[in-house]
């Protein structure tokens, strides 16, 4: 008997799990797996919709009593650089910007490895070794990049952070970065943030995606900080407004159940053409 794969894509829960954003709390994701001649459309399509990539998967938040994780992004159109912004841009103005296909290197993984050991040493990405790293990097269906900025050329040029970029039909996705520990008062992660606006607005992409924040803990706040953020939620992007309002309350009615979660997830057309 000859199979073939559904025309729509299969949704799944994952097993709760301690969250790694608010303690005392656990964690499910719904997620559905990224492959075929469609992935690049439904990468675009519910990236719109809160969803994120890793690897060949796409996943959003599903918790049963908890909604605080909420998908984010930048309004490049609107977006204007704050004072201590604008220092981080002049800090790092010698930096070279190089978007590569994606293909992970040793040097990559070398300063992987450190920013973890300084930033995330407790970390689900603690015991990633470097083939796990290759996967992160080179497991992509969809059109991304390796984004490296580095010293200026010549014999001591350094790799000074890396950002894993998707590129969607309107706006850039940063699926992950990571940056030198060392350099901790040239402020890289906001620089790396600040360059892909640039770049979106030279592409004419108009949104810069960040992930989720998650309000009450002190790993996201860094998001909050940039302006012209909006947030999804309720089915709807809408501007984040005072990040005071939003608190990570708990409640048994946060989320809709799963069967109902799916069934609002709009779809791209997935269809063989004359079908």
């Amino acid at each position: 008997m000859r199979h073939t794969l559904p025309i729509a894509p299969q949704f799944y829960v994952t097993a709760p799990q301690p969250c790694p954003y608010l303690d005392g709390r656990v964690e499910r994701k719904l997620f559905t797996a990224l492959q075929g001649e469609h992935a690049t459309a439904l990468n675009d399509s519910l990236s719109k919709q809160g969803f994120r990539r890793s690897q060949n998967v796409l996943y959003r938040p599903s918790c049963a009593e908890c909604a605080a994780c909420l998908s984010s992004r930048i309004r490049v159109a609107d977006f204007t650089p704050s004072k201590s912004q604008r220092r981080a841009l002049r800090r790092n103005r010698a930096l070279t910007r190089d978007a590569l296909s994606p293909w992970a290197t040793e040097d990559q993984f070398t300063l992987f490895r450190r920013y973890l050991e300084s930033r995330h040493a407790d970390g689900g990405m603690a015991d990633m070794d470097i083939f796990e790293f290759a996967a992160m990097i080179e497991e992509t269906p969809v059109r991304s990049r390796v984004v490296e900025y580095s010293t200026p050329e010549g014999d001591n040029r350094e790799l000074a952070a890396v950002c894993l970029t998707d590129v969607l039909d309107d706006g850039l996705s940063m699926v992950y970065s990571f940056f030198d520990p060392d350099r901790d008062r040239d402020s890289l992660g906001t620089y790396v943030i600040l360059d892909h606006i640039r770049l979106a607005r030279e592409s004419g992409l108009p949104y810069v995606y960040l992930g989720y924040w998650v309000p009450g803990s002190p790993k996201m706040d860094y998001k909050v900080r940039f302006s012209a953020l909006e947030i999804y939620r309720d089915g709807a992007w809408q501007d984040l407004g005072d990040p005071e309002e939003f608190k990570a309350d708990q409640h048994p009615l946060s989320t809709a159940p799963i069967a109902e979660q799916v069934a609002r997830i709009t779809l791209p057309d997935m269809r063989a053409p004359g079908s």
